[in-house]
């Protein structure tokens, strides 16, 4: 019966999102990665928490939930007021500036050298480490549901490598083939899917506890854990409290505001007013996100403590525990479904990034759409492949959410430092965003060599670094800036793609917005 629904449910997924796009024209650059600029509020919001809402969030949040408790909620509730400031902020210089991919937008303000390097960063993270960590982490989740050993009568290892090829196949074959439409209408799909079975995770688990009372179940889960319910850890917790104020709202933004796989959905808004409110209308969701990406781990602590290999196995294992055999099954479809939309999402914006910012830019310079669209296709094809071999050997990184987060430093700091200064001053040049870059990656990549060998455990916590080198990499491009500045200043030029007439609420319910944030964690001190 789980079979049956799983299969169903997919197969439902994906005749809706063949049909909602087979009018679109995929032969251009605008249809193939912008779903021709014809995204509403719904599809932007959707895709935007499908594309975050993964395994690695799910399985890897849930795991350190496992260890830490709710102290971790700090990832989900701060990526709110970072969706509300890349709506009020962000946002409507990207949509002037009629751009496709972020790095064109520092094309526009720096130069081509900035560009390339950009994109050459973004990819570097998504084949290092973005899209093995999904296709891991998915592949973990489907395992552990499924009992795929089992059945399949197979290692627990031979299952991971087999899981991590059908997910990547199918995958890519919704990227690559379906361009970014088909990636936001079956997100868009899934989400609703997920939503709903992930708050049922939490209440069965609690039913469970409760024996048959989810209030029962709260009662006794507080109770019986209450060192799991502080929101501010000691200095030893993984997120200690003080990041929130330095490199954690970095990341944030980073990842909200800049991080092509995240931002290429609000850029194919129809309008700034629908880019705008479908990013405020995720972040009043993602502030219910600690419900499925925190509640569940403390659940899995209160049932399965001492009896899990390691913490990230805590989020399946309570799936298959608490959900009847029918429900797991649709459950996992939805799961596989954010699995592909993360690891597609990434892969499309690959795709986007290789055709647009490199194929184009140097290899061929006279490409017309058609050619473009089919260089990007054959990138993503083989970064596919790259990242489906890499995948399998994250068994041995530990904490899978925290592995991702360290690492994703290299180019997350960079990138944004550039893309902040370029946003605010008018007068630093390109050269100073090319030194940024190239020196904030190698500092980081030198902090972690150390910090994992000879100099262990003697710097501080990995988010607080990312602030110091962010502020070091600001103050050099400054400096930079004083001393050679631009010739001209810099003037963004309005290209009419849309229209960038902002929605006349959006400051407004970003305020209620970061209110409710606050609110939570004076309640849960």
């Amino acid at each position: 019966m789980g079979i049956i629904s799983f299969v169903g449910f997919t197969l439902l997924v994906a005749i809706v999102s063949y049909i909602a796009t087979r009018k679109t024209d995929e032969t251009s650059s605008d249809g193939y990665f912008l779903g021709g600029r014809s995204l509403t509020a719904t599809v932007i919001a959707g895709s935007l928490l499908l594309t975050n809402l993964s395994t690695e969030q799910i399985v890897g949040l849930n795991g350190q939930a496992f260890t830490e408790g709710i102290l971790v909620m700090a990832w989900e509730t701060l990526a709110a007021i970072a969706m509300v400031i890349t709506a009020v902020f962000l946002l409507p210089k990207y949509l002037k500036g009629g751009i496709t991919t972020v790095p064109q937008f520092l094309e526009q303000r720096y130069n081509t050298t900035t560009r390339a390097l950009t994109s050459g960063l973004f990819l570097t993270g998504y084949v290092v480490v973005f899209l093995p960590v999904v296709l891991y982490t998915g592949s973990l989740a489907i395992t552990t549901m499924f009992d795929v050993p089992t059945i399949l009568g197979v290692s627990k290892t031979a299952s991971i490598w087999i899981c991590v090829f059908g997910i990547g196949i199918i995958g890519a074959i919704y990227a690559i083939f379906g361009g970014l439409k088909a990636v936001a209408v079956s997100d868009t799909i899934n989400a609703v899917g997920l939503l709903v079975g992930g708050i049922m995770i939490p209440v069965f688990g609690l039913i469970e506890i409760g024996e048959g009372s989810v209030f029962d179940g709260i009662s006794t889960l507080i109770t019986t854990n209450p060192d799991k319910f502080k929101v501010i850890g000691n200095k030893d917790a993984s997120v200690p409290f003080a990041t929130i104020f330095t490199g954690m709202m970095l990341v944030q933004l980073f990842y909200w505001g800049t991080n092509q796989a995240i931002i290429q959905r609000a850029l194919g808004a129809k309008n700034l007013k629908e880019g705008q409110k479908g990013l405020l209308l995720g972040s009043f969701i993602k502030i219910l996100g600690p419900i499925i990406v925190v509640l569940p781990g403390i659940i899995a602590f209160h049932l399965f403590e001492g009896e899990l290999a390691t913490a990230d196995e805590a989020y399946p294992k309570l799936v298959s525990k608490v959900l009847p055999l029918s429900l797991v099954g649709f459950f996992a479809a939805v799961l596989f479904g954010a699995i592909l939309s993360s690891f597609n999402s990434a892969l499309n914006s690959s795709v986007t990034l290789f055709g647009i910012d490199i194929y184009k830019e140097y290899f061929n310079k006279e490409a017309n759409e058609k050619q473009i669209v089919k260089a990007g296709k054959s990138f993503g094809i083989l970064l596919a492949v790259l990242a489906m071999f890499v995948a399998p050997f994250l068994a041995q990184a530990g904490s899978i959410f925290e592995y991702l987060q360290q690492v994703n430093g290299c180019y997350s700091i960079p990138i944004l430092s550039i893309i902040v200064v370029g946003y605010l001053t008018k007068k630093v040049p390109a050269i100073a965003a090319n030194v940024a870059i190239v020196l904030g990656a190698l500092l980081y990549i030198t902090f972690i060599i150390l910090n994992s060998t000879i100099m262990k455990d003697d710097f501080p916590h990995f988010l607080h670094v990312m602030a110091i080198l962010f502020i070091l990499n600001v103050i050099i491009m400054l400096i930079i800036g004083k001393l050679y500045p631009r010739e001209e200043a810099y003037k963004q030029e309005y290209t009419k793609e849309v229209d960038i007439t902002p929605w006349r609420y959006t400051k407004i319910v970003g305020v209620i917005v970061c209110l409710i944030v606050i609110s939570t964690y004076i309640y849960f001190r």
